[in-house]
């Protein structure tokens, strides 16, 4: 597979789809770099051939504490490649397999992917278009349950590093009943010192692509 960044997030939607850990407390993810197989590379920039991070990190509990996960694969559909680092993230489309979702627990993974994924409409893929809109903006068009819906971003590019974050409520990706299912499976999980059980809709994202 062609690898990349992508949000997206997303950028998402792993979302706190992560919280659900098998074992207590605390969890922590390194951040994982995209690997593909070899593509040659026709333009001066091109997504395929860079080294990509997608991160994300989901919360729990009244507390809202962190979880964080990473999707390990990506591809790049249509687009990717320019005379520049912008050139090249501007109009380029991408395609997430769900079952790239890590979280360094296999319990937590298999639930997500079952449990919030599983009752979603379309969900084997994640997919979106990124567009740029000036020098520090930009927005994804985001498309999981069927539902496509605009995520705006922020990016910088320093070099050759491309780095965007965004904050994504999948709510608006109609995955209410998707965070219920999750929560119940992992409700002793994501219950605070106040005995409540929550998992939170809000998924922060952050990704990165590093171009040769």
């Amino acid at each position: 597979m062609n690898k990349f960044m992508t949000l997206v997030g997303v950028f998402a939607i792993a979302f706190q789809l992560t919280s659900c850990k098998s074992e207590a407390k605390k969890e922590e993810t390194k951040e994982t770099t995209t690997t593909t197989s070899p593509v040659e590379k026709t333009a001066p920039y091109s997504i395929k051939t860079s080294n990509n991070s997608i991160n994300f990190t989901a919360y729990k509990t009244t507390e809202k504490v962190p979880v964080k996960g990473v999707f390990k694969e990506i591809e790049v559909t249509s687009g990717g490649e320019g005379e520049s680092v912008k050139e090249a993230i501007n109009g380029a489309e991408f395609k997430i397999p769900i079952s790239s979702l890590e979280t360094k627990d296999n319990g937590r993974n298999l639930k997500i992917r079952k449990f919030f994924f599983g009752v979603m409409e379309n969900t084997v893929d994640l997919t979106g278009k990124l567009t740029i809109e000036n020098d520090s903006t930009g927005v994804a068009e985001f498309t999981m349950n069927s539902v496509t819906e605009k995520l705006p971003f922020t990016y910088t590019i320093q070099d050759k590093v491309f780095s965007m974050s965004t904050t994504m409520d999948i709510d608006k990706w109609n995955a209410k009943s998707a965070i219920a299912s999750l929560n119940e499976v992992c409700k002793d999980l994501h219950k605070g010192a106040d005995g409540v059980s929550k998992t939170w809709s809000e998924v922060a994202i952050n990704v990165q692509s590093t171009f040769k």
